[in-house]
């Protein structure tokens, strides 16, 4: 029998131990999901999914819960993208490293990864709500509160700035990925700097992108702290019809289920029910960024 090296007996070990770590974590995740399914799937039926609550949200369904969660990550999406990406391009293609300005934007970017959740809420208050919208209300309202207040709009952008690091890391390291020679090659046949950004560039780093678009969808869709204070309602039976209106949100609905019912146990299987939708929601909308970031991909190759 051969015996071990030191080092050979070290390697087992620690993969040993960083495979017992990465089966916890499944372990983890499964119980996860048996636990929301077991409970959860016995309340789904086509009411929960399509109706309004009622009864003081024991009964009926969570229909206005679902189309303000997706209504609010596509406004969401629609914010961070284009700003993230911009920013994006800017450090990486534009900036020097060294300069001053490109050192302070790259600290800010990763300093606001870092703050809590709980803080760009407030921070949608004070700018977004009474600073944004009680401007556009003393210019365009006559001083009536329409845009001075909680409303989906506020809520999408407050997330936006939350998930705005995530699209710059990541569009970042998308341009990164493209080898310089196709950059060198472009401005050797005649092409501007920014025509090789926009016809070479930019559509080979499109799948890194939509992978920071990913992230961000998946972060902003489970958020609950940043939107208490910016639109998220109690209840509200109807739907949103324009930027200024309120909306009630699954993650917020779920807290409020968990926290505010008088009684429990009869609001526990919509509170599961609920957990499997958010679920869902999230997979089905990172599934529709993941398939058309597939196709991308496929047509560049």
């Amino acid at each position: 029998m051969t015996r071990l090296t030191p080092h050979q007996r070290a390697n087992f070990a620690f993969g040993a131990f960083s495979g017992s770590a990465a089966l916890v974590i499944v372990a983890v995740l499964a119980f996860i999901v048996w636990d929301v399914l077991s409970l959860g799937l016995p309340q789904m039926s086509w009411e929960f999914v399509s109706a309004p609550p009622r009864d003081g949200m024991t009964a009926g369904g969570i229909f206005p819960a679902i189309f303000g969660t997706v209504l609010l990550v596509l406004i969401m999406t629609a914010a961070v993208i284009p700003v993230g990406v911009v920013t994006a391009v800017f450090l990486f293609e534009y900036a020097r490293p060294d300069a001053f300005f490109a050192r302070a934007v790259r600290s800010a970017v990763y300093n606001l990864a870092g703050v809590p959740s709980i803080v760009f809420g407030l921070f949608g208050v004070g700018f977004f709500i009474q600073f944004v919208g009680g401007n556009l209300d003393r210019l365009f309202s006559d001083g009536r509160v329409v845009w001075g207040q909680p409303a989906i709009l506020w809520a999408a952008l407050t997330l936006a700035v939350l998930t705005l690091p995530v699209v710059i890391v990541a569009t970042e390291e998308a341009l990164r990925a493209v080898p310089r020679e196709h950059r060198e090659a472009a401005l050797a046949l005649g092409s501007t700097r920014f025509e090789a950004l926009w016809r070479v560039v930019l559509p080979q780093a499109v799948p890194g992108i939509l992978t920071g678009a990913i992230l961000a969808v998946a972060r902003g869709a489970g958020e609950t702290a940043p939107i208490l204070f910016t639109g998220a309602a109690y209840f509200l039976p109807h739907l949103p019809t324009s930027g200024h209106d309120q909306f009630m949100h699954l993650g917020y609905h779920v807290y409020v289920l968990a926290t505010q019912s008088p009684d429990i146990e009869a609001t526990k299987p919509i509170l599961y029910g609920t957990v499997l939708v958010l679920l869902l929601v999230t997979v089905i909308l990172n599934l529709v960024a993941i398939g058309l970031r597939s196709r991308l991909r496929k047509r560049r190759s």
